[in-house]
């Protein structure tokens, strides 16, 4: 595994970074190291350590992280069901509440997951045109630990991690 996770100076998650990198914030004494993995890094005169959990020696602020608008996003935000009927299909598509072509803009908050017929049912019309209701209204959700670290892991993580990342619950799942 050459990804090693990389804590901010409180011990909060801030990146996750390659064994290089890694080594050289070690070597240089800007972090250190606090899980190692299995192998040793071998050298042309001895083995060292391979990191897999580094912490800064100094703190970095950084802006608060948003959650991107995707079309998985919006997925995971309505925890994969329409909207409009309650159902959870198969194959979900994209509505926007207001319409397009009305002025209705591609953003969080008019932007809803739609099963097939809900969304040919509702067309080019808005939600009270066509006689429909929203299960709940769209918003922009909060970047939890579940968006910021989930899917960015993508199996890279090694049980090291887990001690050191935040509970991670995925949407729907309270």
């Amino acid at each position: 595994m050459d990804a090693v996770l990389v804590l901010n100076q409180n011990f909060e998650p801030l990146n996750i970074c390659n064994i290089r990198r890694a080594f050289v914030l070690v070597h240089r004494g800007k972090a250190e190291v606090l899980e190692q993995g299995e192998r040793g890094i071998r050298t042309a005169t001895r083995v060292m350590p391979r990191p897999s959990v580094i912490k800064l020696s100094y703190m970095v602020k950084r802006p608060r992280p948003q959650v991107r608008l995707s079309r998985r996003e919006i997925f995971m935000r309505d925890d994969y069901q329409c909207q409009y009927c309650g159902s959870r299909a198969r194959e979900l598509t994209l509505d926007h509440v207001m319409p397009k072509h009305r002025g209705g803009g591609h953003s969080w908050d008019n932007l809803v997951s739609a099963c097939r017929p809900c969304n040919h049912r509702k067309g080019g019309k808005t939600v009270d045109e066509a006689r429909m209701r929203l299960q709940k209204p769209p918003r922009r959700p909060q970047p939890t630990q579940y968006f910021l670290w989930v899917q960015r892991l993508n199996g890279a993580a090694s049980q090291a991690w887990l001690k050191f990342l935040p509970q991670i619950e995925p949407l729907g799942a309270n």
